[in-house]
């Protein structure tokens, strides 16, 4: 892949495209659509060598082609994850089309949301390096959970695209069984060569951090801080639950008692239990313990408005 620096000058891509994101399995949005925006953004698109492989190995085997000049990747936020994992350190540059239910690393950049608009920031943006997460060698771009978001991740992905009450119905209820105080996590937390035992319902490690202001839901100010913010949320009643709710809409989230922030480029959560399930970018998985995390600064080269929207 062609190295581009500053001002991106894109225009052969490879592009790799996850039918089970978001916008394609929930929407209808045609698979070929992706293709046509980059088309009609004027760059020629090679097609990815073997669209039968698991997704991970199609993005290193598309990143891998010779004469590309980026790989663009069509999906949500955990297809990036896996992009991320396959580009990090290597100079190539990503090129993001966002047709996943969050889009939180589109919105963080800037990125347009319609295809045609993501396709002309790909034909005529400029690369940016941003920083990566990794836990136990996995990598993340945005955060990694733990607590009731990464075990509840599990019944959203049985229910999506079936949207029904009885499927609602199932959620909330074990919505309401993961908010007891059982199901909390003892784990010893090191930083920095110090330790501290913690208890926590839910444990967030975001890259960068989050901005906290009206409408700002999720949304991070700052991308290649090259720290992590932590957040430990040491218990979640329901009331509590709707209070953290609340304090999202009204910009006001950071005051919520018993939530612990704090700043670190590398840490160790220890456990008893030799498992824990982790959400990384929005994808559970099962991590053997204990869970090392470090930063990654400036690990992905990204292409962003070249307005500075991104920035």
């Amino acid at each position: 892949m062609d190295g581009v620096a500053g001002e991106a000058r894109i225009r052969t891509v490879a592009l790799v495209t996850n039918a089970a994101s978001g916008s394609l399995a929930e929407r209808g949005l045609d698979p070929g659509a992706p293709a046509a925006a980059l088309a009609a953004a004027g760059l020629a698109v090679r097609p990815e060598p073997d669209p039968a492989l698991p997704l991970r190995a199609r993005l290193r085997a598309a990143a891998s082609l010779p004469g590309i000049d980026a790989l663009v990747v069509a999906g949500g936020d955990g297809t990036l994850a896996c992009a991320a994992q396959a580009l990090a350190d290597t100079g190539a540059v990503l090129g993001i089309l966002p047709v996943g239910t969050m889009n939180l690393l589109a919105r963080d950049l800037g990125i347009p949301l319609d295809l045609r608009a993501a396709a002309a920031v790909i034909a005529g943006g400029r690369a940016r390096a941003i920083d990566l997460g990794e836990v136990n060698g996995h990598v993340f771009a945005i955060n990694s959970v733990l607590g009731m978001p990464a075990r509840m991740a599990r019944y959203r992905e049985a229910e999506r695209g079936r949207l029904s009450l009885a499927g609602l119905a199932r959620f909330l209820a074990a919505l309401l069984r993961n908010l007891g105080p059982s199901v909390r996590i003892g784990a010893r937390l090191t930083i920095g060569g110090e330790t501290r035992r913690v208890r926590f319902h839910t444990f967030a490690a975001v890259v960068g951090d989050y901005r906290e202001g009206v409408g700002e839901v999720l949304s991070r100010g700052e991308v290649d801080r090259g720290r992590f913010t932590l957040y430990l949320l040491a218990r979640l009643p329901a009331r509590r639950l709707l209070r953290l709710g609340l304090g999202f809409a009204a910009g006001a989230w950071r005051a919520l008692p018993d939530l612990d922030r704090r700043e670190a480029t590398d840490f160790t959560l220890h456990t008893r239990r030799p498992s824990l399930r982790v959400m990384n970018d929005g994808e559970a998985i099962l991590l053997e313990t204990p869970l090392t995390y470090r930063i990654r600064p400036g690990a992905l080269r990204v292409l962003v408005p070249a307005d500075g929207a991104g920035a």
